[in-house]
């Protein structure tokens, strides 16, 4: 709770501080209150909170890694974007204090413990995501990417608040503990209760990217910013998972196996039209969108098993992968980095660029030694008893990914001549590498 409020206040004070035009002292501001809720984060529960008697949030010990994972994504994500948003002198603090506003709501939903918590946190975390979205108003795909993503998104919030309500009726509470006690002692659930969790699984396979509530994706990332799209594939998808399986795999799961054939069909559906579709792309963003939603069906198979630890691995190598190409894009600017073409030979040319490059595709497609492989490898195992067919797919699919990343890579250090030589800032550079690390060696967390 004190993280979030740090937080907040510093994402209010950026905006009061961004009238005197200063962008290093924006940042400056950022990171300060980035770092202190951080370390507030680490230090959860370990001391006499004044606002530790709220029992509208709760950090358990598997919520307060994620909290610490979206934080520190969100860190890397000031920081990479900031080359960016230094441009618009006049609006660089917005950029900034829409991105605080925005993980305040991912740390309540990181933390809810009821109905109403969870909503709010889904929308404050998304409101200011629209904005950021279309913050390019001289853009017409950007502006035609915040509409699109806005009344979507609005459509599914309409689901949402219906499936609650339903579940509300039912149940008669809006605190998940109660909802859990009341479920385990049905002899049948009403059909009330399983139309209003049909509804919120609709809404939550819209928030998280999955099949067959994927078409935004792909429109809405490449509308957006390098950096707006790096925060929406990491830091809002990481939030929208935990939530998730906190609710599936552990509440609303209870009531029993009849919500499993669904998430089965839309977690192989989500495998094979991610990739296929990626292979198809000579958008970068676009291919990233596609590749997401892939992930985000391994990323589902956590809700049969309620592990959050081989979640938060899998999470871990994916978020560190899509923000270390995202920056590369980012450090590219002199090109086109959108199209696939324009990346032929700059590996070659760059070699540091190439490695970060490599690393990151490796690692998103499961290759050992490195997280991404450590992630799926989890996952897979956890699901190996009881959903077989779904692992046989999962690798099926892999294959497929691999080949695509793959085929990238190649493209990246193909020997061009006409492939540029890129100068990167040290902001870039400290990104890069720390991205990179994480992607090596982040999976070594599960030996502690």
């Amino acid at each position: 709770m004190d993280a979030l409020i740090v937080i907040f206040i510093t994402g209010l004070i950026g905006l009061f501080v961004g009238m005197m035009k200063k962008p290093v002292l924006s940042l400056s501001i950022s990171v300060l209150g980035l770092i202190s809720a951080f370390i507030l984060m680490l230090y959860y529960k370990s001391y006499e909170s004044p606002f530790g008697n709220y029992n509208g949030l709760n950090f358990t010990p598997s919520g307060n890694i994620f909290a610490l994972l979206v934080i520190g994504l969100t860190l890397l994500i000031v920081l990479s974007g900031f080359n960016y948003f230094k441009k618009d002198i006049e609006h660089t603090a917005d950029y900034y204090g829409l991105i605080l506003f925005s993980l305040c709501g991912a740390l309540i939903l990181i933390g809810f413990t009821n109905f109403f918590m969870f909503f709010l946190g889904l929308e404050i975390m998304s409101i200011p995501v629209y904005v950021l979205v279309g913050i390019r108003k001289q853009n017409t795909l950007s502006s035609e990417a915040s509409i699109k993503y806005f009344f979507t998104g609005s459509f599914a919030t309409g689901i949402l608040l219906f499936g609650i309500a339903l579940v509300y009726g039912a149940s008669g509470t809006f605190d998940l503990n109660e909802i859990s006690n009341s479920v385990s002692i049905w002899k049948e659930a009403p059909a009330m209760f399983h139309v209003g969790v049909l509804f919120i699984l609709a809404a939550f396979l819209f928030k998280v990217g999955a099949v067959p509530f994927h078409f935004w994706s792909p429109d809405v990332y490449q509308g957006s910013t390098d950096a707006v799209m790096s925060y929406m594939a990491t830091v809002v998808k990481i939030a929208a998972l935990y939530s998730f399986v906190t609710l599936f795999g552990s509440v609303l799961g209870a009531s029993g196996n009849i919500y499993t054939g669904i998430l089965e069909i839309v977690i192989i559906a989500s495998f094979f039209l991610g990739y296929v579709s990626a292979l198809k792309q000579s958008n970068f963003k676009r291919l990233l969108a596609y590749s997401g939603i892939s992930n985000t069906g391994f990323a589902l198979l956590s809700v049969f098993t309620g592990d959050f630890g081989s979640l938060w691995i899998f999470l871990l190598g994916y978020t560190a992968s899509t923000i270390a190409l995202m920056t590369v894009s980012q450090a590219i600017e002199k090109i086109d980095s959108e199209d696939i073409k324009n990346w032929k030979g700059i590996g070659y040319k760059n070699p540091f660029i190439g490695v970060v490059v490599l690393i990151s595709f490796l690692s998103l497609a499961g290759i050992p030694p490195l997280t991404g492989f450590f992630g799926k490898f989890l996952l897979l195992s956890g699901n190996y008893q009881n959903h077989l067919t779904l692992v046989i797919l999962a690798l099926i699919s892999s294959v497929i990914g691999a080949f695509l990343y793959l085929r990238f890579v190649i493209n990246v250090f193909a020997k061009e001549s006409h492939a540029e030589k890129i100068c990167i800032g040290p902001l870039h550079i400290t990104v890069l590498i720390i991205s990179t690390f994480v992607s090596i060696f982040g999976w070594t967390i599960i030996l502690f």
